[in-house]
């Protein structure tokens, strides 16, 4: 793990939509015409919090800023409980990114990371042809909802059969609540979520926090990764790929539920995408293979300032 690098932290919020999103900077001179171009980085979930992907503030060591935030309804951003499930859409969140950037004033000159769920946003994102954006990074993530749930259920399939009618179960009783689903669940987790054991202070606590505060997650996914029922259910990029002409690296773990077969077929829509595999990897590999991970993020970020 590299040594620990102290700089610049910059804390705060913008508004958005009459509530507040809570963002992070890392690294000094973040919004400087000179220098290395920021870093802003889109969190998964949906309904989890920026927390799981502290690895990527080891950037700022290269006098890069790296800017994290929490999406609306998550960790320090306002949570709205009082909203119906409809409010929360992906155009919301795409709409939030939008906001940041602006409200930050890098409009002009930023790199964007997303990961997971949060790859749907910056896919979103890339698709409004941002004139300022130099380079797009696409982590762990696909580019159809509904491809990657069927992805995840074929590895599903590779469980013990005891841990497959757990979840069979509760799925099949709508008892998706029981902790005995969340043990099962679990089994799937350690094993394509994150290998690392035990699981990384910031990892588990933006896991916590979409478990104990379900209500986006629920409204934009559904009750499980397994079943995806909500707001962004059929989220699909498809032909609108060819339309990204910005550098684009896709990421991906060998282990990953988005599997390296989404990875590919992201990689090759796009016009002169490269493709990165971390054959130790699952969905974290700023986790599973942090130096590595942060050398290659290193590296291209470089070619495209």
């Amino acid at each position: 793990m590299p040594a620990q690098i102290h700089t610049a932290t910059t804390h705060g919020y913008v508004d958005f939509e009459g509530a507040h999103t809570w963002y992070r900077i890392e690294g000094a001179h973040w919004n400087s015409p000179r220098g290395k171009a920021p870093l802003v980085v889109v969190h998964g979930g949906p309904g989890s919090t920026h927390d799981y992907l502290a690895p990527l503030g080891d950037l700022a060591r290269s006098q890069r800023a790296v800017i994290f935030y929490d999406q609306l309804g998550c960790g320090r951003s306002t949570h709205l409980p009082e909203r119906p499930p409809s409010f929360w859409t992906l155009d919301l969140f795409v709409a939030e990114l939008a906001n940041l950037i602006a409200k930050l004033r890098i409009g002009d000159r930023y790199h964007l990371l997303g990961h997971s769920w949060g790859g749907f946003l910056a896919q979103e994102h890339a698709f409004g042809e941002p004139t300022g954006m130099r380079s797009l990074l696409l982590s762990n993530t696909a580019d159809s909802y509904r491809d990657l749930v069927a992805e995840e259920r074929r590895l599903r399939s590779q469980l013990p059969a005891a841990v497959r009618r757990q979840l069979e179960k509760h799925e099949t009783a709508g008892t998706t609540d029981d902790p005995e689903y969340a043990a099962a669940c679990m089994v799937f987790y350690v094993r394509h979520l994150c290998r690392v054991t035990p699981w990384p202070a910031q990892f588990a606590r933006s896991f916590r926090e979409s478990r104990e505060n379900p209500s986006v997650f629920v409204a934009v996914n559904g009750p499980s990764e397994f079943y995806v029922t909500g707001t962004a259910a059929d989220w699909a990029a498809g032909p609108r790929l060819a339309s990204i002409l910005t550098p684009t690296l896709v990421l991906s773990g060998r282990h990953d539920g988005a599997s390296p077969y989404l990875a590919e077929r992201l990689a090759d829509a796009i016009p002169s995408a490269s493709r990165h595999l971390f054959d130790a990897s699952s969905h974290s590999p700023f986790w599973e293979e942090r130096a590595r991970y942060i050398d290659v993020l290193d590296a291209w970020l470089e070619q495209w300032d």
